[in-house]
């Protein structure tokens, strides 16, 4: 299985009530059910105020590196990612558990 993990920063003057934001968190709220190489699929916001802390994360899973190639493909993930690429940056790992 590889775990794939997605930290978002918000862009400086950018909040989460932004109309844009708010579409952008519905849609990764609905992506994992969209993708069929999706095992598993959680997203959320930062629940705390410190410094070093992203706003926005993704913790998903996909079988291996052929499914990970595949989503990132798959249609609406590259829909979601060119919403998000509006108004944030962010950082992702992908590894073996």
């Amino acid at each position: 299985m590889i775990r794939h993990l997605v930290l978002f920063k918000l862009n400086e003057g950018v909040q989460r009530d932004d109309a844009r934001v708010v579409a952008g968190a519905r849609t990764f709220a609905e992506l994992g059910a969209l993708v069929p190489e999706v095992e598993s699929w959680e997203c959320g916001w930062n629940v705390t105020d410190r410094p070093v802390a992203y706003d926005f994360a993704i913790n998903s899973s996909v079988a291996d590196t052929d499914a990970l190639r595949r989503y990132g493909e798959h249609p609406a993930h590259k829909a979601a990612v060119a919403v998000w690429a509006e108004f944030a940056t962010w950082v992702i790992a992908d590894y073996e558990f």
